[in-house]
């Protein structure tokens, strides 16, 4: 045992066996005043047997079939950790279909072809001994035949329908289900009658093992696994019974009396079976220890009154069942003590006005003693919202002022006495800067004067540090430091920046800034400026292992004074002809003492610098060889990551050439797990840069150091740096997403962080994937395109922009790590509300008539909800667009079309379409149409505005009434020699009752005669300029010309146009002819 101190050190480094000391040890620490004991302590020595040999038989096993590789590891304290390798010592893949069980063997739901191979290795590390055990190779040969026969899934491990299992409190529960079959069986797990567990329920090995963290007596239940394939299912139920060591509710706290005072001791513990309380004193059973008439034992609960000094004793609380015990000591001491002050006598406080002053009383007393404070000798007790008790004893005025100094007395009192202590208070005036260095601006080569002038309570003695851009000053001569001011001689470019003040005191602190302004001297042009000529003449002396002295003369300045000199070395060992910077020094100093590293064989050169630039180098000076020795440093950027969740990739930056020190080179590299009692592991590598660890478990914490040495020794013990194995994808989804619709494209999605323990990795964030599922309003699906948002960081919320209105949308969370993405949370189904619609998608307006129109629409491309209607409105437009009154007409939503009547002929309109939902109305689309004129009118509007006021069209016209004169005195000239033209002659033969005059109450024309006299249409205004009648001209229906837009009537209700060559349309709008009438049209209406 270690002297003075109650630690037992059991050593077998010098011989000795573990076992000698296998047992439980208790340690039990005794005084005047009672006993106390501590847990028990179990020592059992850890053990790492060797693998009991046995004959394996190569297994031949059919394509399809079931197989299970047995481990059967030795029994090893604490239990060995299981994997699978080859003759490589590479990791053997697994998958659904081929996996490790909890017990270490391998199984195979079904066997493939590939699956042939004679290095099955079951490995068993113990940790503990840092040993590993290899099991004998086994060998699998699979053999085909034709057809492979598919199977329905049957459990290879638990055995049997139903199964028990009992978990501790607190522990880790693992439930394993592996099946066998072809297709390979996937595993699905339930809670019969509850659901598992958010947020502590992880799924391992494929699913096939269900693994609750933290389990409570409320995981207690039947577990059912069901493992399923295309041709059917298999279930096992696992119930499962969480049983709990005990734990505290209250432990038993020391209890200080006084005499003939009462007190309670508690100890109240819980677990499944209840624990059993019992107690001890002083480490003997309460039932045998000295009676104590003040004490009385009532269940878990000690009961005193009336205690006497006799009573004090230490009691330990035990709490045990099958699972375990607690135990916990509590102290009960009966003290019968005056007060004691503990502050030393007349201590001085010293503080500065107006900040607040804590004066100490330390005391001690049983019973416990009330404190009084008084101000001066003879001064009243202290009172008032301007003081502060607080129940240590300490006195606090928040806001201490000049007239709080003075003497303040302590009084601490019991039944058993009275003591007070006096301490001092001091109030100080601040420190103040009252004149506080300004602002500067200073030519080049000029000098400088910063003032700080400070006002101080003249019992405290300031100091004054001056700092540039809040780092100490150059250590140069040209900054003088005064009493209150500092001065900077010679000024040049690096003097520009921030100069700060800085007065200290032992009770307070204040500064103040200015900024200087370094500006060129107006040049001289009669001198000219160059770079400084290159020093010459370099010498070494003074050569020691670590050091030596170089001298130069400097070269010619050319007008510019050499500011600082710049020596570089080369290592004709390492580096030939690479020339490295080794330091600088002022332009007033040509000798310097260099530090020199070991194994380098040196070479210096030297340049100067003055304000113009660089000079060239000087001549190399003679080389000098360090000898070899160890390693001065160890290398650099250390860090540990793992690309692969089973290892750690050890990385460092490798000791340059002339860090080496010497021949030889290499690094030891170490590492062990952080917060785990194992030992350094260490290897030796040669001069790289990385170093793979296999086997880890992942993400986990690593300690890791890099130690450098070369052939003449290590390097100084290398500090520890943390890194983490490989990562893998996080393990769990995050729970409780909720979505919370902002508006109809906007929605906030919160969920729960994920444990860290289920990371796997370093925590980057998490995604969420949306996506649109339908519309509402049209209940059509679409190609679903998934939208990801990513949130930084442990951020447990996030906003969805961009949504569409009155639409069905899916969302799930995942958390990802450097590795990548966790599983999904389930999908949340949300919905948006309605939104104005769009426009809609077209709006035509088609056969204008004289008051008519004819509107076509179609329906919004995006509705955004439930139409309730469309509104139309539409004005007139007149010839100097001016728009007239508006009209406003509502219809419903399941119209696409509309003939608007009783509108103005010959008119135009402009018309404005939308459509509306419960929110509100949409985009509006706008088109404009025109109603036709009255034909008649029409015709005659076409003749006075269109061809009456055309020039050429009255020549034309005068041309073609010339022409109808002379073939007028042609036939008048026929006729009266009594011959018959051939169109009479026709008409008289077959009587053509489409030829025959019109009843002037027949009606069929009655919109085309005129409006005066009414007369009804001519038989001989149809007869062709040509004097022939067509079969099939006769044979038109009157549709073709009274009720269509081809011919038109003359003034006199003659009817033109069937003989004019062709059929004329004419435009929609109706305002004015598009075409001149052709000649023989005009013939007709002059005839």
């Amino acid at each position: 045992m270690k002297p003075n101190s109650g630690t037992l050190v059991i050593n077998i480094m010098n011989g000795g066996k573990a076992e000698a000391y296998e047992g439980v040890y208790q340690c039990t620490a005794r005084n005047e005043r009672g006993a106390a004991i501590s847990n028990n302590i179990v020592i059992r020595p850890s053990r790492s047997p060797l693998w009991t040999k046995e004959k394996l038989e190569p297994n031949q096993v059919r394509e399809g079939d079931s197989l299970v590789l047995h481990c059967r590891p030795p029994v090893g304290l604490p239990p060995p950790i299981i994997f699978w390798m080859d003759n490589a010592f590479q990791r053997l893949p697994q998958s659904e279909r081929v996996s490790q069980g909890l017990n270490g063997d391998l199984y195979f739901s079904n066997v493939q072809p590939e699956d042939t191979r004679e290095d099955y290795i079951c490995y068993a590390r113990f940790n503990h001994t840092q040993t590993i055990q290899q099991k004998q190779p086994i060998s699998v040969k699979v053999f085909s035949t034709k057809p492979v026969t598919e199977r329905q899934p049957i459990l290879l491990t638990p055995t049997g329908s139903t199964s028990t299992k009992v978990e501790l409190r607190g522990n880790v529960l693992l439930l394993e289900c592996i099946a066998a079959g072809l297709p390979t069986p996937v595993i699905h797990w339930i809670k019969e009658g509850g659901e598992l567990p958010a947020n502590r329920t992880f799924f391992e090995n494929f699913k096939k093992t269900l693994k609750i963290i933290d389990v409570s007596e409320a995981d207690s239940g039947n577990y059912k696994c069901i493992a399923r394939n295309i041709l059917g299912s298999a279930h096992h139920v696992i119930s499962v019974t969480v049983k709990a060591a005990p734990y505290w509710i209250t432990a038993p706290r020391n209890l200080v009396l006084s005499p003939g005072e009462d007190g309670t001791l508690i100890c109240r513990a819980n677990g499944n079976p209840k624990p059993n309380i019992s107690w001890l004193a002083n480490g003997v059973p309460i039932a045998i220890a000295p009676e104590d008439p003040s004490r009385k034992v009532d269940g878990d609960t000690i009961i005193f009154s009336h205690v006497q000094e006799r009573s004090s004793a230490v009691y330990q609380c035990n709490a045990s069942n099958e699972y375990g015990y607690l135990l916990a000591n509590a102290f009960v001491n009966v003290l019968a003590e005056p007060p004691r002050i503990l502050t030393p006598a007349n201590k001085l406080y010293q503080v500065i006005a107006d900040s607040p002053a804590l004066l100490d009383c330390a005391y001690f007393g049983s019973p416990k003693p009330e404190i009084e404070w008084f101000k001066g000798v003879k001064g009243s007790i202290l009172r008032g919202s301007e003081y502060v008790f607080h129940d240590n004893g300490t006195l606090e005025i928040p806001v201490a002022q000049k007239d709080s100094t003075g003497t303040y007395t302590c009084v601490a009192r019991n039944e058993l006495g009275k003591i007070q202590n006096e301490v001092q208070l001091e109030v100080k005036d601040p420190t103040m800067i009252i004149k506080q260095p300004e602002y500067k601006v200073i030519q080049r080569y000029g000098q400088v004067s910063f003032e700080c002038i400070i006002k101080h309570d003249s019992t405290l003695l300031p100091t004054v540090i001056w700092l540039k851009d809040n780092d100490e000053l150059p250590d140069d001569e040209r900054f003088l430091v005064g009493k209150d001011n500092l001065t900077i001689m010679n000024v040049t470019d690096k003097d520009d920046g921030t100069y700060t003040c800085i007065v200290n005191t032992t009770l307070d602190s204040v500064s103040a800034s200015a900024v200087l302004t370094v500006v060129a001297a107006p040049p001289t042009p009669a001198i000219i400026y160059a770079r400084p000529n290159p020093p010459f003449d370099l010498e070494l002396t003074g050569q020691l292992e670590r050091s030596v002295e170089l001298s130069w003369i400097p070269g010619d300045e050319n007008n510019s004074p050499i500011t600082n000199f710049v020596i570089e070395y080369e290592d004709g060992l390492h580096e030939p002809g690479v020339w490295n910077y080794q330091t600088e020094v002022p332009g007033t100093q040509t000798t310097v003492q260099l530090k020199l590293s070991p194994y380098v064989n040196y070479s210096f050169r030297v340049i100067a610098v003055n304000e113009i630039g660089r000079s060239q180098p000087s001549e190399p000076s003679e080389q000098y060889l360090t000898k070899s020795a160890n390693p001065d440093e160890n290398p650099s950027n250390v860090q540990g990551i793992g690309s692969e969740p089973d290892n750690l990739v050890i990385t460092w930056e490798s000791l340059k050439g002339f860090q080496s020190n010497g021949p030889g080179l290499q690094y030891k590299v170490s590492w062990r797990q952080k917060d785990v009692d194992d030992e350094w592991t260490s290897v030796i590598v040669a001069n790289v840069s990385k170093y793979i660890v296999s086997g880890t478990p992942t993400f986990v914490p690593y300690e890791i150091k890099v130690q450098a040495l070369n052939d003449l020794g290590y390097a100084p013990e290398p500090s520890e740096v943390i890194g983490h194995s490989g990562e893998d994808l996080p393990m769990v989804a995050p729970g409780n997403v909720q979505v919370h619709v902002i508006n109809s494209t906007l929605a906030k999605v919160h969920w729960d962080p994920v444990p860290l323990k289920t990371v796997r990795g370093h925590l980057q964030g998490y995604k969420v994937y949306y996506w649109k599922v339908q519309s509402l309003s049209r209940r059509s699906r679409r190609h679903v395109e998934k939208k990801i948002l990513t949130f930084r960081g442990n951020k447990t919320f996030g906003m969805l922009p961009g949504l569409e209105p009155y639409s069905s949308y899916k969302l799930n969370v995942r958390v990802v790590n450097g590795k990548g993405e966790g599983p999904a949370s389930p999908d949340k189904v949300f919905k948006t509300p309605e939104g104005v619609p769009s426009s809609p998608s077209f709006l035509k307006i088609t056969n204008p008539t004289l008051d008519s129109l004819t509107l076509e629409w179609g329906s919004p491309t995006h509705p955004n909800g439930v139409l309730t209607s469309y509104i139309l409105k539409f004005q007139p437009i007149n010839n100097t667009h001016e728009l007239g009154p508006l009209v406003e007409i509502r219809i419903p939503a399941n119209e696409s079309s509309l003939i608007l009547k009783n509108l103005n002929y010959s008119t135009r309109y402009k018309f404005y379409f939308n459509a509306q939902t419960s929110v509100g109305s949409g985009n509006q689309i706008t088109e404009e149409a025109v109603t036709i004129m009255d034909e008649g009118k029409m015709a005659m509007a076409s003749r006075q505005v269109d061809i009456a006021t055309q020039g050429w069209f009255i020549g034309l016209m005068c041309a073609v009434a010339l022409l109808i004169l002379i073939l007028l005195i042609v036939c008048f000239i026929r006729r009266n020699k009594g011959g018959k033209y051939p169109v009479k002659e026709k008409e008289d033969a077959h009587a053509d009752p489409e030829i025959q005059p019109m009843k002037e109450d027949d009606g069929t024309f009655g919109e085309y005669s005129d409006a005066e006299d009414h007369k009804p249409l001519k038989k001989g205004s149809r007869t062709p300029s040509d004097r022939t009648v067509k079969k099939e001209d006769s044979d038109d229906s009157l549709v073709d010309y009274g009720e269509g837009v081809n011919g038109q009537f003359n003034e006199d209700g003659s009817f033109i146009g069937q003989y004019s060559g062709k059929k004329e349309k004419e435009p929609a709008e109706g305002n004015e002819s598009s075409e001149a009438p052709s000649p023989v049209n005009a013939m007709n209406s002059f005839v």
